[in-house]
């Protein structure tokens, strides 16, 4: 997979346009993607990305990178095998691009807005 673009509250991927926050999985998008607590990332919110067992988890924290990303789901991750990088959405887009040159098992969790 590999995002075309990206601006607030859009992302085109592989020619595709999506209004929603999402996560991309090699084989897959799953859309719509919904947290528990609207700008808070907790680890119930990650179970379809913890069954895929990727190596790097990208997580986009918003156009003003207002989602935040507590410790404990950060240590969550960590104790489950994955590296995680986050950062606003625009840079974790770029990120998640250079990183499927080096790996297939990449995961994005974006954040489309705010």
């Amino acid at each position: 997979m590999h995002i075309d673009r990206y601006a607030f509250g859009r992302i085109t991927i592989d020619g595709r346009e999506f209004q929603s926050d999402l996560i991309i999985f090699p084989e897959r998008i799953q859309e719509n993607w919904r947290r528990l607590t609207g700008h808070r990332l907790d680890q119930c919110d990650l179970q379809t990305v913890l069954t895929e067992q990727p190596d790097m988890l990208v997580v986009g924290t918003g156009f003003f990178g207002r989602m935040r990303v507590p410790e404990e789901t950060l240590e969550h991750l960590r104790r489950n095998g994955m590296a995680i990088r986050l950062a606003k959405t625009g840079a974790a887009v770029a990120e998640f691009n250079r990183l499927q040159q080096e790996s297939a098992r990449i995961v994005a969790a974006l954040h489309l807005t705010c």
